[in-house]
């Protein structure tokens, strides 16, 4: 049993973003859906600086360095695409416009609460961000994550004992190692890595899950790429 890479777990997720969806991807693993959408799909990624109608990473070598994310990561741009200021994007967060957003984490509740920013112990001011008004003003989160810390800590968990960034809004999570929606009785998992066990999921997560029927396989699409 090997566990997805990062790459593989946001490949995974970028396969259900629907067709005419507007998707705000976060800092840091979420920015890696933009290397994975579907062919075929009409799909219109947003960032929070004001950019909406990003593309995938560029080529090592071609980046522009007045065209980054808000993680200040280079991107490139579609087509059409548009730049606009702050107001603006907050406008369009705030205003219930995004399909989706796909957040990080470092921890999610049972009934959907998110924890996914901290402070640096040099940084006296607290440093939430725009991720609070992403997590009320999207119509959904999806979180993408590691399933277990680095010392091998829950992240799933029945409560969250770090700071909340958003309360009862996380709907879908991904992780290295299932893919696992929140419903009003708690984490449903609905696909497992191969050679993942219920058993051996139950023991690596802080919350009851249970497994809907027909639980799949998760994927690694990186390998066919």
């Amino acid at each position: 049993m090997k566990p997805l890479t990062r790459e593989a777990i946001a490949a995974r997720l970028a396969q259900d973003i629907d067709d005419g969806w507007h998707v705000n991807l976060g800092i840091g693993m979420p920015e890696q859906v933009a290397n994975f959408l579907p062919e075929g799909r009409d799909i219109l990624l947003h960032s929070e600086n004001g950019i909406l109608g990003m593309g995938p990473t560029p080529p090592e070598g071609e980046e522009d360095e007045s065209l980054v994310n808000a993680g200040k990561k280079p991107i490139t741009m579609l087509s059409g695409a548009s730049i606009f200021d702050h107001a603006m994007s907050f406008g369009i967060i705030r205003g219930g416009h995004l399909e989706l957003c796909c957040l990080g984490g470092y921890q999610v509740a049972q009934n959907g609460d998110l924890a996914n920013w901290s402070r640096d112990n040099d940084d006296p001011i607290a440093s939430v961000g725009g991720a609070m008004d992403l997590a009320v003003g999207a119509q959904r989160i999806w979180v993408i994550m590691q399933h277990n810390s680095k010392d091998g800590a829950a992240r799933l968990l029945e409560t969250c004992d770090m700071p909340l960034t958003g309360m009862g809004c996380v709907k879908r999570v991904y992780t290295d190692l299932a893919v696992i929606d929140v419903t009003k009785d708690g984490f449903l998992v609905t696909e497992m890595i191969d050679g993942m066990t219920a058993e051996e999921l139950q023991a690596r997560t802080g919350a009851k899950l249970r497994f809907a029927d027909g639980c799949g396989t998760m994927p690694d699409l990186t390998k066919a790429a």
